[in-house]
């Protein structure tokens, strides 16, 4: 450790600046015209770089304000203030004034390993502690921001720890694609099956002829220090569910929950409130959590029908049903009602058991890539503060 130093940010940044102005607003979208724009919400949702919206911007703002390839951006302001993403390549994109872009200084730190000083929990709560403003609406300072201090091993030792990291994480990625790929070939069987070659003698069945459908608690149980998960809408995520970002709750307050709405293996979870449609199968037999405000699909009751269910509510007939039924202007929901009323159009069971055998080895595939990627990112959480602190050391060849 005689070789790392205490440094501030300041100290090995090239630049640092905040976005442009003028977009700081919603980028314009119409056509599909102008420049691809970052906003604070494709750094907090992780969204992929076509999904970004697109802006005006003249010549001169694009050239100073383009994401170029190891650029760190940091969100600075709202509820999501001190997310962060890594820029890999030179961009076709501004960013705009509610993020903070650092480049750093090549001969003094190794971008990346930058990047991961900012995902340990010694950042998140410097965030905490100095990201001002109202409780609905913080915002950081820049230069607070750079004056935030970190240890600082030999460039190649950061080149070293930012590439077992990264390592990590490229595995980690490249099983969320696989799973995206198996499960858009899931639902080109589906649609298949049950769209393109729906027959005229189909009947409508009712969702509640199938299985029940409930609802987690309406009741706030009380946070508690230690406790079992609470798991809201918001914490549905693709495949998984966001256990980190959930509250504690006692174990009377989850039996109490769980006498009306208790998650099974093969249960689906379905988001009601704010971003509607989310849609979680729960394949673990161990679970440990309980649920509030979150449709509940009892497929567990009869399992023939969990990969039909799954793939309606992801297909275009569950998105047109969910634009049909959600209510609220503030923020939207969807009543348990309106989940009990869903309708399938269906051929005879034969047909059901059939499609079954062709996408459930497409479902195991995703559910063991998942327990993959929860052990990977288990290992990379439990490595990265060691490593950023110096705890544990990386061998490398000081000669390179």
């Amino acid at each position: 450790m005689s070789e790392w130093r205490e440094v501030e940010i300041n100290e090995i940044v090239a630049s640092a600046n905040t976005g442009l102005d003028a977009i700081k607003r919603a980028p314009i979208v119409e056509n599909n015209t102008g420049i691809k724009c970052m906003r604070i919400q494709d750094v907090s949702q992780n969204k992929a770089y076509e999904n970004w919206g697109f802006t005006n911007v003249e010549e001169k703002n694009y050239k100073k304000f383009q994401l170029k390839r190891n650029d760190i951006i940091i969100a600075r302001t709202g509820a999501t203030v001190g997310v962060n993403s890594f820029i890999y390549s030179d961009l076709k994109s501004v960013f705009n004034n509610g993020l903070i872009r650092i480049r750093t200084n090549s001969n003094a730190c190794i971008s990346k390993f930058l990047y991961y000083h900012f995902q340990t929990g010694n950042f998140r709560g410097f965030i905490e502690s100095i990201s001002g403003g109202t409780s609905s609406q913080p915002n950081m300072q820049i230069n607070v921001l750079l004056s935030y201090d970190i240890s600082l091993p030999p460039l190649l030792e950061q080149k070293a720890i930012a590439e077992v990291l990264s390592s990590l994480d490229d595995k980690i990625d490249l099983l969320h694609r696989q799973n995206k790929t198996l499960e858009q070939m899931a639902q080109t069987l589906f649609r298949q099956w049950f769209v393109e070659e729906a027959g005229e003698d189909w009947g409508e069945v009712l969702i509640t002829d199938l299985f029940e459908i409930r609802d987690g608690t309406h009741d706030s149980p009380k946070q508690k220090p230690f406790g079992k998960p609470l798991i809201t809408s918001k914490h549905i995520k693709n495949h998984n569910l966001d256990f980190d970002s959930a509250y504690l709750i006692s174990e009377e307050d989850v039996i109490k929950v769980n006498q009306r709405s208790v998650v099974n293996q093969f249960d689906i979870l379905f988001s009601m409130i704010g971003t509607i449609g989310l849609v979680y199968i729960e394949s673990n037999s161990n679970i440990d959590y309980a649920i509030k405000n979150v449709g509940l699909f009892k497929t567990s009751q009869n399992i023939t029908w969990v990969y039909f269910t799954y793939l309606w509510l992801r297909s275009s007939l569950g998105r047109e049903f969910i634009f049909e039924s959600k209510s609220g202007s503030t923020q939207q929901y969807i009543s348990l009602g309106s989940l009990r009323n869903i309708k399938f159009t269906l051929p005879k069971n034969a047909k059901i058991d059939l499609f079954n055998s062709e996408v459930k080895t497409l479902f195991d595939k995703i559910f063991y890539n998942q327990t993959q990627i929860h052990t990977l990112q288990s290992l990379r959480d439990t490595l990265l503060p060691k490593l950023m602190s110096g705890e544990v050391r990386v061998e490398y060849d000081k000669e390179t």
